[in-house]
């Protein structure tokens, strides 16, 4: 019965404009290969085939859903072991020149310039109204650059974005510049990813901490960056490769019989566990970085000097607190899915869900989604409408499986 809930609440949670396909236990067909022509590929596309990978269409790319496991089984194996995801639709990007911190954070709420070398954050891009236009990981180099990661699915955006402010730079004067990699990136994500990668760095990876970053020969590939960090909660790392050298690479890592190859399906419900946002469903153009909880994001010097776009409707919301909030939702009996309207005690709307789907660790519904600030405490009992009945939930802590990050000895 979980499998099937799982896989049903799956095939609603992946994004609804770029999820064109759904999974079997809903009755929907895959798209096949051969319809695929138009969608963009990474150059891992024909090893998935050959591993057996059920390729959907995600973001424009043509990206495996899942493999021969079941997407418990390959959840559980990522949580237990180390399993690999190919991430490199993701949009990765170098700023250069010196005045290239000044540059990024005249477009995000985060604080780089106190970054230390090699040191990264998540940060978000905001508009004039205060709205998050993407979440993205910035890392401060001692190589001369910024490493920029965005997300696929905003990666015409964002670039777009990016290089328009760069042309409003250049004209002022500064020293700044733009370079959109051609790298792949794949993420090894869990608990055993240390022992199974440590065979393959010169480095001691236990001085490589959360969200740090080093260029390193990996199984002697050259150019490889490995950033300590990841979208499911676990220990892990993600690997920009040059492209030619990435199959490779992911059959070296495949080699320890830690290692499985892991599809969307686990990576959304992973990072659904860990309480992780997926853009355009949990936070978008219309929602702020407070209503949002991600107000941690932004930094103490930036809150202070309000000088990152939407700061004058974003710092006062800090203060004032907002009408509604992001919150953490359990519940029991059927799958909490996106849309799932929240409702009081009294059955009136007081909220919507953004993402859900039964915990393969929890064994139970797991969801996130904005209500009323008044409803947002933890441990507030409401209701969730599921198939026009209300069953009753919980407003939860998240993450709701603890995180596992290596902060170090």
């Amino acid at each position: 019965m979980l499998a099937r809930a799982f896989a049903n609440a799956l095939c609603n949670r992946l994004p609804r404009e770029t999820l064109t396909v759904g999974l079997g236990a809903t009755g929907r067909q895959y798209r096949q290969a051969s319809t695929e022509v138009a969608l963009k590929k990474t150059p891992l596309y024909e090893f998935h085939r050959a591993q057996g990978g059920k390729m959907v269409e995600f973001a424009g790319w043509s990206m495996p859903v899942q493999y021969k496991d079941s997407h418990i089984n390959s959840h559980m194996h990522t949580r237990q072991h180390c399993s690999i995801f190919d991430v490199s639709h993701m949009l990765q990007t170098k700023v250069y020149g010196r005045d290239r911190v000044k540059f990024i954070e005249s477009l995000i709420v985060g604080d780089i310039a106190e970054l230390k070398d090699n040191q990264g954050t998540l940060s978000l891009f905001t508009n004039t109204k205060g709205g998050i236009m993407d979440d993205l990981i910035v890392t401060k180099t001692d190589q001369g650059y910024l490493y920029v990661v965005s997300n696929a699915g905003c990666a015409d955006k964002d670039s777009a974005h990016m290089q328009a402010r760069l042309q409003e730079f250049k004209a002022a004067g500064h020293d700044v510049d733009l370079e959109f990699m051609e790298e792949s990136l794949i993420a090894l994500q869990g608990p055993s990813m240390a022992q199974v990668l440590q065979k393959g760095v010169g480095d001691d990876l236990r001085k490589l901490t959360f969200m740090t970053s080093v260029l390193t020969p990996v199984f002697g590939i050259q150019g490889c960056r490995v950033t300590r960090c990841g979208y499911t909660g676990e220990d892990g790392v993600e690997i920009s490769v040059p492209s030619g050298d990435v199959v490779s690479l992911t059959e070296k890592l495949l080699a320890d019989s830690e290692v499985k190859l892991a599809g969307l399906g686990a990576r959304d419900s992973l990072r659904l566990e860990a309480g992780l946002c997926l853009y355009g469903n949990d936070i978008d153009e219309t929602t702020t970085p407070v209503e949002a909880s991600l107000v941690w994001t932004i930094g103490k010097r930036r809150r202070q000097a309000q000088d990152f776009p939407g700061a004058d409707i974003i710092v006062p919301q800090i203060k004032a607190k907002t009408q509604r909030k992001r919150v953490g939702l359990i519940s029991t009996g059927p799958p909490v899915r996106q849309h799932t309207p929240v409702l009081s005690s009294d059955g009136r709307v007081i909220g919507e869900v953004t993402s859900g789907c039964p915990s393969p660790c929890l064994k139970q519904n797991v969801a996130m989604g904005y209500v009323e600030a008044g409803f947002s405490k933890v441990g507030t009992s409401i209701k969730v409408e599921v198939r026009k009945k209300a069953v009753p939930a919980v407003v939860s802590k998240m993450p709701f499986v603890p995180t596992k990050y290596y902060m170090g000895q």
